[in-house]
């Protein structure tokens, strides 16, 4: 299943890890050099949720949590059935 947010479309990002060595020129030393590049990627913080769609049909979708800060969503309310109670013979 593909990290996509249904509301917002967020997606993983690519980008890379830097791996610097050295003493930075501010603290004495004779500069930073970068030793190492490797690409990694930044996922979304995407959560199941219960949604209450506009149709009033409530489902359940991966969302961001940027988008339910947002307000993009509305959040279903919780299920009140109770089980029906045998009447005693």
């Amino acid at each position: 299943m593909a990290r996509i947010c249904e509301i917002s479309g967020k997606r993983p990002i690519k980008g890379n890890h830097i791996w610097r060595s050295g003493k930075a020129k501010k603290k004495g030393g004779i500069g930073m050099h970068v030793t190492a590049i490797t690409k990694r990627r930044f996922f979304p913080n995407l959560q199941k949720v219960r949604v209450l769609l506009p149709n009033g049909q409530v489902k359940r979708i991966r969302v961001a949590v940027k988008a339910m800060k947002k307000g993009l969503i509305t959040k279903a309310p919780p299920r009140n059935w109770k089980k029906p109670v045998a009447k005693a013979a």
